[in-house]
């Protein structure tokens, strides 16, 4: 099955941990080697050389090109996180946008 390392970057990294938790139980039921782990956006940049993808929650819309210029060097796609997979915590919604952007 597929193996990804997903990043997921929300101001202190509290909300997303949340969502990675049920995005790692989501993974683990579908037999996906996943690692899925939350950050804070201050720490995305130390995180980029070693990720897959990299996924902002949906209130750094408007920052999503910064984002984009930073990971590009890495070939790191950037996904901004719909509303109702952030506000829902659909951890089986947030792999599968993940596992899209990885084609």
């Amino acid at each position: 099955m597929a193996d990804i390392k997903i990043l997921l970057c929300c101001g202190a990294g509290m909300s997303s941990g949340f969502l990675a938790q049920k995005a790692r139980q989501a993974a683990k039921k579908k037999g996906i080697m996943a690692s899925i782990d939350a950050r804070a956006e201050s720490e995305v940049n130390d995180y980029l050389k070693s990720i897959d993808v990299l996924m902002v929650g949906p209130h750094y819309a408007i920052r999503l090109n910064d984002f984009e210029q930073m990971a590009a060097p890495y070939n790191v796609p950037v996904v901004l996180i719909p509303q109702n997979i952030y506000a829902g915590l659909d951890g089986n919604a947030l792999l599968e946008l993940a596992l899209e952007s990885k084609k």
